[in-house]
C-alpha cells in the first residue's frame, strides 16, 4: 500500500501529465487513500478533467473535489451563457429539447425529462464545454421504462462483458428507478466503470454505490 506522500506524488504527476489541466494551480493532499484537490482551475471543464485524473490514480479510494473556477477572459453575462446552451442543445442530436437550462451568476441548473441516461449526460456534457459555465447541478429526470429484474439481468451482463470489470464481485439491486450497487472492486476507476454502465440501462432514475475499493 502506498503512503500519503507516494499517493500524493502519483497524484500531482498524473494532473502534470493530463494536459487539459493546468496543475500550478492545484494542491493535492492525501490521507489513507483520500484525495483532496485545492485551488482553482480556468473552466469547468478542467475542474473536472482535475478530479478524473486523480479517481484514475492507483490507489486513490476517494477524491474531495475543493477546486474553485476562475474563468479566464472577459467575463460573460448569464443571458449570453443561457443563450449559448439552448442554442448547443437545439443543434444536438442526442439531446431532446424538452431539456431547459436556468443560470445564476454562472451556475447552470439543468430540468426537464428524457427517455435515457445518455440525453441527461449529453445534455451536461454540452453545458460543461459552454464558456462562461462556472457549475451544473442536474434535475432532468428520466421516464419509467421497464421491470427492475429485467434492469438488474441488463445490467449484470454489462458487467459479464466488460473487461475492466471484476463482474462477480459487484450485486445489483434495483427499486423505484433506483439502483444500488455493492461489494468489492479493485480501484475507484473501476467503481466509476460500474456505476457508468448501471446508468447506461434504461429506467434507471439513480445509482447509489457501496462499493468497497481494495486495491
Amino acid at each position: 500500500m502506498k503512503t500519503n506522500r507516494e499517493l500524493q506524488d502519483d497524484v500531482i504527476d498524473e494532473l502534470r501529465w493530463e494536459p487539459r489541466v493546468d496543475a500550478s494551480a492545484i494542491g493535492v493532499s492525501a490521507k489513507a487513500g483520500s484525495v483532496t484537490l485545492t485551488g482553482h482551475a480556468s473552466s469547468y471543464t478542467q475542474k473536472l478533467d482535475a478530479v478524473r485524473a486523480a479517481e484514475r490514480v492507483d490507489g486513490v479510494t476517494a477524491v474531495a473535489d475543493e477546486l474553485e473556477v476562475h474563468l479566464s477572459g472577459d467575463p460573460r453575462d448569464d443571458a449570453d451563457v443561457a443563450k449559448a446552451i439552448a442554442d448547443a442543445v437545439k443543434w444536438s442530436s442526442t439531446v431532446p429539447t424538452t431539456v431547459h437550462a436556468e443560470v445564476n451568476k454562472g451556475w447552470v441548473v439543468l430540468t426537464g425529462e428524457v427517455d435515457w441516461s445518455f440525453q441527461r449526460d449529453g445534455a451536461v456534457g454540452i453545458v460543461q464545454g459552454v464558456k462562461g459555465v462556472k457549475g451544473v447541478t442536474n434535475f432532468v429526470t428520466l421516464k419509467p421504462r421497464t421491470s427492475p429484474v429485467a434492469v438488474e439481468n441488463e445490467i449484470r451482463d454489462a458487467f459479464e462483458r466488460n473487461a475492466d470489470l471484476d463482474a462477480d464481485g459487484i450485486s445489483v439491486t434495483m427499486s423505484d428507478g433506483k439502483v444500488e450497487l455493492s461489494g468489492q472492486v479493485h480501484s475507484l476507476h473501476e467503481a466509476n466503470i460500474a456505476e457508468s454502465a448501471a446508468w447506461s440501462a434504461p429506467g434507471v432514475h439513480s445509482v447509489e454505490r457501496h462499493l468497497t475499493v481494495t486495491p
